[in-house]
């Protein structure tokens, strides 16, 4: 009896104890995401769609930065993510030619790198997840022929120029407005993405006296700028159609109140990156492009899709 009782007893401890052994021994994983600039609410909402979608697992710790739209800053956070010894890298890169060089060298370390909407000039990179820049731009210059009954003078508002899609979407929407013979565009402004910089472009042009009939947006954010410079300059938005891009909330009012013409959905991914990110260092095989669905958004479907955040 007791030799059975015994035999039990370290059944249930060698049971117990490899247990024990596997989550003591599960590896704790550092997750770094340099972001460009958290200022930019879109790109803030992308950050923490991966914190949220990480926070369930106790093993993986999470750390971000904040390069404030500055690409040296961006560069030398993501070398001091190397540093602090990150076992994952996740970034959208703000200048692909000049950040290349330090992502590529992480990559080489053997840092998985996970790009987030944005890509760079080498395939030194384990996966990349966004929409289709090219083929959103090419719908936004169809949408803006429709609401001017393809004659008129567009004002495009581009993010940064540097990234790729800024770049995939000034190049789209050029191709496509060529199919628009009587569609001409006045001038391609750089305002980063950013609300206020959006202000002082139009602000700009409509005290330079130039004319406009159309304002095609590369981010809503923008979309939002340029209708308060429009407001603030005695101008209707209603009068001016305006196409953005990423449809958030502000957006959506906007094109239910008529000031808006359309936008395009533009998730930040994150949720699917940090899904990702956690299927590699698992050691599963992952697809080297992961295209995410957009969605275009005019008056007749706003009530019915949900804005990004």
């Amino acid at each position: 009896m007791r030799g059975t009782l015994l035999k039990a007893i370290i059944a249930v401890g060698v049971l117990f104890g490899s247990s024990f052994g596997v989550f003591a021994a599960e590896k704790t994983y550092v997750i770094g995401f340099a972001q460009d600039n958290m200022a930019n609410d879109w790109r803030a909402a992308q950050v923490h769609a991966v914190q949220k979608a990480l926070a369930k697992y106790d093993n993986v710790r999470f750390i971000y930065t904040d390069a404030g739209g500055s690409v040296a800053q961006n560069i030398q956070d993501i070398e001091d993510l190397g540093d602090r010894g990150i076992d994952l890298l996740i970034m959208s890169p703000r200048s692909p030619q000049a950040m290349t060089p330090v992502i590529s060298a992480l990559y080489d370390r053997g840092i998985p790198v996970v790009l987030l909407t944005r890509t760079m000039t080498n395939d030194k990179f384990t996966t990349f997840i966004g929409p289709n820049d090219t083929a959103i731009a090419s719908q936004a210059a169809d949408q803006i022929a429709a609401a001017r009954d393809g004659k008129g003078d567009v004002l495009v508002l581009q993010g940064v120029p540097t990234a790729s899609t800024a770049i995939a979407r000034t190049a789209g929407f050029v191709n496509r407005i060529k199919n628009h013979r009587g569609l001409n565009i006045i001038d391609i402004i750089p305002a980063n993405y950013q609300r206020a910089e959006a202000i002082k472009a139009v602000q700009q042009v409509i005290e330079n006296g130039t004319k406009f009939d159309a304002i095609y947006a590369q981010s809503d954010s923008m979309a939002a700028g340029a209708r308060l410079a429009l407001k603030e300059s005695g101008l209707d938005p209603k009068t001016i159609p305006i196409v953005g891009i990423d449809y958030i909330r502000e957006a959506r009012e906007a094109i239910q109140s008529g000031e808006q013409f359309a936008s395009f959905t533009y998730p930040t991914c994150g949720d699917v990156g940090a899904d990702v990110a956690m299927r590699i260092l698992r050691g599963e095989q992952v697809p080297r492009h992961i295209e995410v669905p957009s969605q275009m958004v005019t008056g007749e479907n706003v009530d019915q899709i949900e804005t990004i955040f």
